[in-house]
């Protein structure tokens, strides 16, 4: 482990709601480290945005910097996002019996924050915090459909893209995301699990940015006629309300 980002991180862990500022003796003192290493550590944190100076000119002292508010926010949206998100995942599992996932771009994956399970007896490999290629089923591809262009294309361009069944062609990729978008939801048929399909539909924020996927995922031989189309139209109301309760207009 890289020892100067974990002292570095551990001088942010001074300040709290009683101990808002600090100075450079206060933080060498507390943080147990000489004067010098801990005024190179806080240069590198105030450069970076997470620590700024009270008053520049006399050497002041030290705060956290609005790098981390900006932060949290990331965070704070996606807790909102998912404590909004449960009681209709919840009350959809309830009407079509099928598994349901919120999943969210974290970096350059998909990462699944929430899943509410059906009563059947399947049982799919996610769980809470999974993370997959974004290219790989409705959820993760439905994000990147909605990403920006250069970030799309980043990603897809990368080295080779496998799903669990073959080598996914790069050309085919970009025509189906453009059809994702157009449509406004993705479907896939057992790109993460054998004989399961999967329907997404996109949940924005007040922005009308997406910001999270609404995926449903069942036994394929239940995604077919009437049943499909009930299941595709309670799904697009389900992530239309949670988009509407987080902002959505």
């Amino acid at each position: 482990m890289n020892q100067s980002v974990i002292k570095a991180l551990k001088l942010l862990e001074l300040f709290n709601e009683d101990v808002e500022e600090l100075s450079l003796k206060e933080i060498a003192d507390e943080g147990n480290i000489p004067k010098p290493t801990a005024y190179r550590l806080l240069s590198s944190l105030e450069y970076s945005g997470y620590i700024a100076r009270t008053n520049e000119v006399q050497g002041g002292k030290y705060q956290l910097g609005l790098k981390l508010l900006e932060l949290g926010n990331l965070v704070a949206n996606r807790l909102e996002v998912r404590e909004v998100a449960l009681p209709l995942m919840q009350q959809l599992a309830k009407e079509i019996n099928e598994v349901i996932h919120l999943v969210i771009v974290n970096q350059n994956k998909a990462t699944y924050i929430e899943k509410v399970e059906s009563s059947r007896a399947l049982r799919l490999y996610t769980k809470i915090g999974k993370s997959v290629p974004l290219y790989i089923g409705s959820g993760p591809k439905l994000l990147l459909a909605f990403l920006p262009e250069e970030k799309q294309q980043q990603i897809i361009h990368q080295s080779r893209l496998i799903s669990i069944q073959r080598p996914i062609n790069k050309e085919e990729l970009v025509k189906e995301l453009q059809q994702i978008k157009a449509d406004g939801f993705a479907y896939s048929i057992a790109e993460q699990d054998e004989d399961t399909t999967g329907i997404s539909y996109p949940i924005y924020n007040y922005k009308r940015k997406v910001i999270a996927a609404l995926a449903v995922s069942g036994l394929s031989s239940r995604f077919t006629g009437d049943n499909l189309q009930r299941i595709k139209h309670k799904s697009s109301i389900s992530a239309e309300n949670i988009s509407k309760q987080l902002g959505y207009k």
